[in-house]
C-alpha cells in the first residue's frame, strides 16, 4: 500500500483540494505492483503517470487523444522508465483483450457523447478481476467551488461550458448524479465495489482561481521559477515551503479551508467529485 507520507508528499503543491483526494481515492483502490501493467486513458498531462513511477516500478500505459496534450505528457515524463504514450481514442483502444491489471479513468466520462461505449472499451482490455478506478464531477457541486455556474443554473438553468469562466464545466458534456454514474458503469459490464463522493467545504471561486487564471499562467511560462515550482503537479521536491512565496501562502489558505472535508461525504451532500471504484469480473 502507498504510505501515507508518501502521498502528502506527491500531493504537497497542490491548490485544487479535490484533486488531493482523487489521488489519495486512486491509489486505495489501485495499489501498484511491480509487475503490474496499467493504463491511465485519457493521461492527461502525466501527473498519475509521474505518481505511480514514484511509488512503483509497475509498467504504464498512458493513453491521449489530443496530440497537444500528449507532447506536453511526454515533456512531463521524459525520464520514466517502462512508461508508454499512445494516441488513440478510449472509443477504440489499440490493445488486445485482457492486457491491463488496473486502469484509472479520473475526470474524463463527462467529456464522452457516449460514456457506457467508452467504458465497454476499458471493461474490454482490463484482465478478469481487475479494478477501474472513475471519478467525475457531481452534479450536485458546493456552491463555492463555481459560484458563477451555481448561480446560472440556479435562476436560469443554463451554464457556461467553455473559456475561462466555465468552472467545473469546462468542455463537459455531462455532470453526474451517483445513479446515473453507477448505472453506466453497471451498463458497461463492471461490478460496483465502492462509491465515495468528497470536498464539500472550499475556498470562493477556487477552480476559477486554480484552472481559469493558475494554470495558464504556469503553462505560459510567466510565474517566476521559485512560484512556478510550488504550483507544478509534478514536482514534488522542488518547493521548499516558504511563506515568501505567494503560492505557498495560496496553499495554506486552500488547506484551511479543506480542513474539514472527508472523504466521504453522506449521501445528498453537494461534492466536487463522485467516484466509482469497478470490477471485470473474474
Amino acid at each position: 500500500m502507498v504510505s501515507e507520507q508518501a502521498l502528502q508528499h506527491m500531493t504537497r503543491n497542490e491548490a485544487d483540494m479535490a484533486f488531493k483526494r482523487r489521488v489519495r481515492t486512486i491509489f486505495e483502490w489501485i495499489d501498484p505492483q511491480d509487475d503490474d501493467l496499467i493504463l491511465d486513458a485519457p493521461c492527461g498531462r502525466g501527473f498519475y503517470l509521474n505518481m505511480f513511477r514514484y511509488v512503483s516500478k509497475c509498467k504504464l500505459v498512458g493513453l491521449e487523444l489530443d496530440w497537444e496534450v500528449i507532447n506536453k505528457a511526454r515533456r512531463n515524463s521524459a525520464n520514466l522508465k517502462g512508461m508508454m504514450l499512445n494516441n488513440a481514442s478510449l472509443y477504440a483502444l489499440p490493445y488486445a483483450d485482457n492486457t491491463f491489471d488496473a486502469a484509472i479513468l479520473s475526470e474524463v466520462l463527462e467529456h464522452l457523447d457516449h460514456d457506457v461505449e467508452g467504458l465497454r472499451e476499458v471493461y474490454r482490455v482490463l484482465k478478469p478481476g481487475a479494478v477501474v478506478a472513475i471519478t467525475v464531477p457531481n452534479a450536485n457541486y458546493p456552491f463555492w467551488w463555481d459560484p458563477i455556474n451555481k448561480t446560472l443554473e440556479t435562476l436560469f438553468n443554463r451554464h457556461i461550458q467553455h473559456g475561462p469562466l466555465a468552472g467545473i464545466w469546462a468542455n463537459h458534456v455531462r455532470l453526474y448524479t451517483p445513479e446515473a454514474l453507477r448505472l453506466s458503469v453497471q451498463a458497461a459490464g463492471f461490478t460496483v465495489e465502492e462509491e465515495r463522493a468528497f470536498t464539500h467545504h472550499s475556498f470562493p471561486f477556487i477552480h476559477n482561481l486554480v484552472y481559469g487564471l493558475g494554470k495558464p499562467l504556469l503553462e505560459s511560462g510567466a510565474l517566476p521559477r521559485s512560484m512556478a515550482n510550488a504550483a507544478d503537479r509534478t514536482t514534488f521536491d522542488k518547493n521548499n515551503g516558504s511563506l515568501l512565496n505567494p503560492i505557498n501562502i495560496g496553499l495554506k489558505m486552500f488547506n484551511y479551508f479543506d480542513r474539514k472535508n472527508v472523504m466521504n461525504e453522506p449521501p445528498g451532500c453537494s461534492t466536487v467529485n463522485l467516484c466509482i471504484k469497478g470490477r471485470k469480473p473474474a
